[in-house]
Parts: C-alpha cells; structure tokens; sequence
C-alpha cells in the first residue's frame, strides 16, 4: 500500500509539473499547483515531514514529469556477477545509477562500471528495460532502468585517486564477483534483478526482458 501511494504521488507531481511547464492559462496554472500541493501532502504524510518541505523540494525540480532513466552494468565471469558494496547500508548492487544528459545510455553503464567499479569496459548487449513499478526502488519516483551486459577485462578494484574518477571512496565500499548461489546481502531491487540477470543470461533469449503491459 505504501509503494502504491508513493506512485500516485510521483504520478500527481509529474501532471502537475508538465502542466506547469507548458500552460500559458492562470487558471490552469493555479489548478496544477494545488494537484502538486496534494501530492506533497501524501508524501508528507508518509515520511513524517511537512508538505512545505516536500513542495520545496518538487519547485526546485519542475523538470520532473517523466520518468527517470537509469543505467546498470552486468559484468560475468565464470558465472559470477561483479557486484559492488554499497557506503550507505552495506548491502551489495550491481554498479549503476543515473544517466548522465549528453550521453547514451550505453555510455552511461561503461560510466558507472568505470566510476563504482574501478572497471572499464563496452557495452554489446541490451539485456533488459525494467520499471520501478514492477521492480522495488529505494526512490520515490518513477525509474526506468536500462541494463547492460558489459564486457570487461581486468581487475575490478576502489579509485584510490579521485582524480582520475568522478566518485569517491565513500560510494563503494567493496567490490567482487558472485556465484548465483553465493549471492550476499542485496539492495533492494537489485535482489529480484540479479536472480533475473542470471535467468536471462542462462535461458540464451535473443531480445531484451522489458515488463509487459499490465
């Protein structure tokens, strides 16, 4: 019920925002800012916060009226996955994260792997579209999320230079390859999606996995 609630609101904040964003009509204008004031007060409610708060956070991001995109990298060797350990609660992810405006989504994961990772790589397959209705998120908004599966030669390992990577120590960590049955403790999401990674790799499918129309 609670995730549910959480995308009503991001779907209220979207119309709202794209209203906002296009209108030309006061009236209109004025009727988009109370649906984005009810959708601050439904996520005020659920994170015991103010709906002034949460509205200030949404009017700093008018551009939010579509879904995000995401990227993730799939590195397989001997039939383990390259994952990555998470600073913020220890708990293990494929490297991944936000696309970047000015590059493709495939550069994107070849980012990612490189920055959490410390791996370069290129990307030669789209395994699959997920969306975060159907595969829990940490984020209250909307994600779509674009994997790739990455080849990649060498030894992952920690930037120790921040010069020569845009993160930093404090996002990752640890880093290692797992077998399927020897998986650590994931994130959320990332629990359904490595089992789904390793399901897809094993069944040989020649299209990417995206979730059908409910």
């Amino acid at each position: 019920m609670k995730e549910e609630i959480y995308q009503i609101a991001d779907q209220l904040r979207a119309i709202a925002n794209a209203g906002l964003r296009w209108t030309e009509n006061g009236y209109d204008k004025e009727r988009y800012e109370h649906l984005l004031k009810a959708s601050a007060r439904l996520l005020a409610v659920l994170e015991h916060s103010t709906s002034e708060d949460i509205y200030a956070q949404y009017t700093e991001n008018l551009a939010h009226f579509s879904p995000v995109l995401c990227v993730e990298a799939v590195v397989l060797r001997e039939e383990k996955i390259l994952l990555i350990q998470r600073s913020d609660d220890r708990t293990w992810a494929m490297p991944g994260g936000l696309l970047e405006v000015g590059e493709s989504p495939a550069q994107g994961a070849e980012r990612e792997l490189w920055e959490e990772a410390g791996l370069h790589g290129k990307a030669t397959r789209l395994l699959a579209l997920y969306d975060s209705h159907f595969w829990p998120a940490r984020s209250r908004m909307q994600l779509c999320i674009a994997q790739f599966l990455i080849r990649a030669d060498g030894d992952p390992q920690l930037h120790t230079d921040l010069e020569n990577s845009l993160s930093s120590l404090s996002e990752t960590l640890d880093v290692g390859f797992f077998a399927e049955d020897r998986l650590p403790v994931m994130h959320i999401g990332h629990d359904r999606r490595v089992p789904m990674t390793f399901q897809l790799i094993r069944d040989g499918v020649g299209h990417p996995f995206f979730d059908p129309s409910p």
